[in-house]
Order: C-alpha cells, then sequence, then structure tokens
C-alpha cells in the first residue's frame, strides 16, 4: 500500500496533475477576463436578466456537450448531435400535434435520442467504423429522417400544453429559467458518472489507452456503446427543450451546432486524442461561448465576426493541446 501511495505522488504525477490544473484554470480565467471586459463595455452585460438570457442561450449547447466531452475523452467524436436533437424535436411536436400525452411524446422524443446514440455506438464499437465517419453517416439520415417526418417544413402546435411550454420556457420561483437548472442537474450528474463509476474510469482509460484496456479484460465494446447511448440521450432531451422554447419542431434546427458543441468540450480543456477533459470544462467552454456571443450582440459587432472569434479560439485550443503532448 505505501509503494502504491509513493508512485502516486512521482514527479511525473504530480507535474501531470498541475498541467491538468492549469489547463482547466486557463479557461476559467479566460470566462472571467472576457465578463470583466464586457461589463465594463456595456452597463447591460451584468444584469441578472442577461446572466439568465446567457444561462438560456447556451443551456442546449451545454447539455450536448456533456455527452460529447464524455465521447472525446473516450477518443471518439459525434458529429450527429445536432441531427438528432432536430430529429427528437420533430418527432415529439408531431406527436404532440397527433394528440398523443404530453409524458408520451417527451419520452418519444427522448427514446428516437437514445436510439440514434445507441445506432452511433454499435456502429463505431461493433462495427469498428471510424466515428468521424459512422455519425456523419448517422448525421445525414437523422436530418433526413426529421426532413421526412415534418415534411420539409416546421410543425407548429397549435395548442400547446402547459407542461411541454414550461419545459423549455419555464422559469423556476418566477426566476431562474428551467432550462438552466436541467442543465446543472445534468452537469452533476455527469461529473458524478465520469468521477465515481466503473463507466467513467473506462471512459478515461479507454481514451488514454485502448489496447492496454482491451488486454486487460474490459469489454471495450459495451462502454463505448454506453458512452454513445448517454450521448444520444442528452441530444434528444436537448431537442425536445429545444422544441419547447420555440413551441415548434423544426427539422432544420441544430445545424451546424456540431461545431459549437465540439467547440465548447475543446475550449473546455479536452483533448481530441483522447483521455482528457472534464464536465465543468465542458460548461465552461459553453459559456465561453455564449458570453462571447451575448457582448457581441450587446455592442453591436457582426454575427459574422463572431464565427471568426470562435473558429480562432478552437485553432488556438487545439494548438495548445497539441504542442503541450509535443512537450
Amino acid at each position: 500500500m505505501a509503494e502504491d501511495h509513493d508512485l502516486e505522488n512521482t514527479p511525473g504525477k504530480r507535474l501531470q496533475a498541475l498541467s491538468d490544473l492549469a489547463r482547466r484554470l486557463v479557461s476559467f480565467f479566460s470566462l472571467v477576463l472576457m465578463a470583466l471586459v464586457l461589463s465594463i463595455l456595456s452597463p447591460y452585460f451584468l444584469t441578472l436578466e442577461n446572466l439568465f438570457a446567457i444561462g438560456l442561450q447556451m443551456s442546449v449547447i451545454a447539455i450536448m456537450a456533456i455527452g460529447q466531452m464524455m465521447i472525446i475523452i473516450a477518443a471518439g467524436i459525434d458529429l450527429s448531435v445536432g441531427s438528432v436533437l432536430a430529429l427528437s424535436g420533430v418527432v415529439c411536436t408531431s406527436l404532440l400535434a397527433g394528440g398523443v400525452p404530453v409524458a408520451s411524446a417527451l419520452s418519444a422524443g427522448i427514446g428516437v435520442g437514445v436510439l440514434c446514440g445507441l445506432l452511433n455506438g454499435v456502429l463505431v464499437s461493433r462495427g469498428r467504423i471510424p466515428p468521424f465517419i459512422a455519425t456523419l453517416g448517422t448525421m445525414g439520415m437523422a436530418r433526413g429522417a426529421a426532413l421526412i417526418i415534418s415534411g420539409g417544413a416546421g410543425i407548429q402546435l397549435l395548442e400547446l400544453p402547459g407542461a411541454f411550454t414550461f419545459l423549455g420556457g419555464g422559469r423556476l420561483f418566477s426566476v431562474v429559467p428551467v432550462p438552466v437548472i436541467i442543465t446543472v442537474v445534468l452537469a452533476l450528474a455527469g461529473h458524478g458518472i465520469l468521477k465515481y463509476t466503473r463507466m467513467g474510469r473506462y471512459t478515461y482509460a479507454i481514451g488514454s489507452n485502448r489496447e492496454a484496456v482491451r488486454l486487460s479484460g474490459v469489454n471495450i465494446h459495451r462502454y463505448l456503446t454506453m458512452i454513445y447511448t448517454f450521448c444520444g440521450l442528452l441530444c434528444g432531451l436537448a431537442g425536445v427543450i429545444l422544441a419547447s422554447r420555440l413551441r415548434s419542431g423544426q427539422p432544420t434546427a441544430g445545424t451546424g451546432w456540431e461545431l459549437d458543441v465540439i467547440a465548447a468540450c475543446v475550449i473546455g480543456g479536452a483533448s481530441l486524442s483522447g483521455g482528457e477533459g472534464t464536465i465543468l470544462g465542458a460548461i465552461i467552454g459553453a459559456l465561453i461561448m455564449g458570453v462571447l456571443r451575448n457582448g457581441c450582440n450587446l455592442l453591436d459587432i457582426s454575427a459574422f465576426w463572431q464565427q471568426v472569434a470562435i473558429g480562432a479560439i478552437i485553432v488556438v485550443a487545439v494548438y495548445i493541446d497539441q504542442y503541450r503532448h509535443a512537450r
């Protein structure tokens, strides 16, 4: 036991721990710095209503980023998140429009996300298809299915059930948006899974050294399938939340959002090589993007420049990660 304790406290372990801490603090302090600058440039930034608006705007991205972060830690990628979000929202609203009870419609919408995630997991683990190709294929299938079900047009709900509108547009105590609360709860749950469960330990292990995990007798196929299925579940939930906010099912919703979700993870400290990342980092990354966009809107900066800024941040974050690995 003493020898194990000594091994855990070797200079290499301590240096790695300090490196991980510094990487997490960089994104956090970047967020704080952006908030300070914007609070000086705009008197409206630090208002309670604006801060809750940022949280509401980034909640859907953050929910999907929680699942995406786990996949990236396992050295994978999921390009289908935006399309699965759209398909889940369309399925949910189409059932509601047909008179199906709210609970059943919500379960069906989330269930579609679970099935899409399960398909991704099976293709990647059992089919041995590279994650980029597998999820690129399911991205097209999910988007096409959303367009087929909706007939290419948004599904408008004439009568909105109160429970459904509360999911995406309600406020707890008339102050805190419900999607923000859901995001916080899911972030805590995701953190608990990664830190305290066998699935979380194997997620990091698979991303760090997949062959060693295989040789140790771990069923990699099962855990990869579980990770992708969990991400699909979160995308399905994000889809019904967005449909509730929009009060309609839009087959084009989430187009290009896979970039935002991956960006949130990378900005939050994830390594595309796998084995590194935290749920808190994903939330901070989503907040950085939300604060950046909100600040640009307050300062009347073109949305085109927002895309330039986010792209530049991604490039810098990946460059720093590659440089650190090379060192």
